[in-house]
């Protein structure tokens, strides 16, 4: 069965309806070969992968781009159809404090009109253990911040890693500053509902979509910021933006974002660390409503991070999904065969 590029997903998932819901179950031993090393902390494997992204949206072989959100770095890789084969490292920011690099903690990915955009998290440390005294620490934490809180994007010549046009930017934090409903969980911790960035997404190559894992509004809205690719970057001035709520569960926020067509992928996950469970829902990036394309089957325990559509198939859609806290992300194949629509609105009632 062929789909047609626009209107794809109502013809799939209606197509699914009639047709029942697939089990699929997906184990670690499914993910696809990592050829070279994806390089993490300390220059080991990387088991904090959180995002991918690639030049093209279909066929293979593609050139992409893999973080890790423990680096100043992203990677090149190239990806072909069961294997991913790693490349050079790409030096993003050079922050530091007391001479030791901050990372970025690069949470999202994407590609656009010749560029990689990488997005930091905007959020407050990463800090479970409470380690980071609000007061003793309070210059620490400012710099980590900082260090998190920009977007960097380049141009590629492909795997040998040669980068042009390499920009930052730290303009989205005052953004979210002036959004009355995102104001009051800046720099608060995660586990408090504290905002932090983990998916983007630029929409007809002009609009940036920065998607949060939290807060969570109101219990069961997910966030969705819209803002102009030109006030961010370059000499634009306008801070014009948008806030999207979107319902995809009691708790749940977004995990990434992905463009495929005309429609965009969004990964839902638990805003709260621990175990969970995670659904790819479709959004049209327009309006406040959702389809569920496809609650994803993996143990709670696993943390699935990054979302990268592969192409369309007899039954649906094929996409692979990348893990935080799996080896080299464990990057995993799944069908997304759909469970019908289930369109809905997110009240702030």
């Amino acid at each position: 069965m062929t789909l047609a590029r626009t209107g794809w997903i109502a013809t799939l998932l209606l197509g699914l309806m009639a047709g029942g819901v697939q089990p699929c179950v997906a184990a670690a031993d499914d993910a696809w070969q990592v050829k070279n090393r994806l390089i993490g902390e300390d220059g080991g494997r990387s088991e904090d992968v959180s995002g991918i992204a690639c030049t093209t949206a279909d066929g293979f072989p593609r050139s992409c781009l893999v973080i890790d959100d423990n680096l100043q770095d992203a990677q090149l890789v190239e990806l072909t159809d069961g294997k991913l084969v790693a490349g050079s490292p790409v030096k993003l920011i050079d922050n530091t404090f007391n001479d030791k690099a901050l990372e970025l903690d690069g949470e999202g990915v994407a590609f656009s009109k010749g560029y990689f955009y990488v997005i930091g998290s905007h959020g407050h440390p990463r800090d479970k253990d409470h380690k980071l005294d609000p007061k003793k620490h309070a210059d620490k934490i400012r710099a980590k911040i900082a260090a998190s809180s920009q977007i960097v994007r380049f141009r590629t010549t492909g795997a040998d890693g040669n980068v042009s046009g390499l920009e930052r930017t730290a303009r989205l934090r005052d953004v979210i500053a002036s959004e009355s409903a995102l104001s009051p969980f800046v720099d608060m911790r995660l586990e408090t509902n504290g905002l932090t960035i983990e998916g983007v997404v630029i929409k007809d190559d002009r609009t940036l979509l920065a998607g949060f894992r939290g807060p969570v509004l109101n219990g069961k809205c997910a966030v969705v910021l819209s803002v102009e690719v030109a006030s961010l970057f370059g000499d634009g001035k306008s801070s014009d933006h948008r806030l999207y709520r979107l319902p995809l569960g009691e708790g749940r926020g977004v995990r990434d974002l992905a463009s495929f067509g005309d429609r965009i992928l969004v990964l839902a996950g638990p805003a709260a660390d621990g175990p969970g469970s995670y659904a790819v829902y479709a959004w049209d990036g327009a309006s406040e409503s959702v389809e569920l394309l496809k609650d994803l089957p993996f143990d709670p325990k696993r943390k699935p991070e990054g979302l990268l559509p592969l192409d369309k198939t007899s039954t649906g859609l094929r996409v692979l999904i990348v893990f935080d806290g799996d080896k080299e992300g464990a990057p995993t194949p799944i069908q997304i065969s759909g469970s019908g629509p289930r369109s809905s609105s997110c009240s702030t009632g």
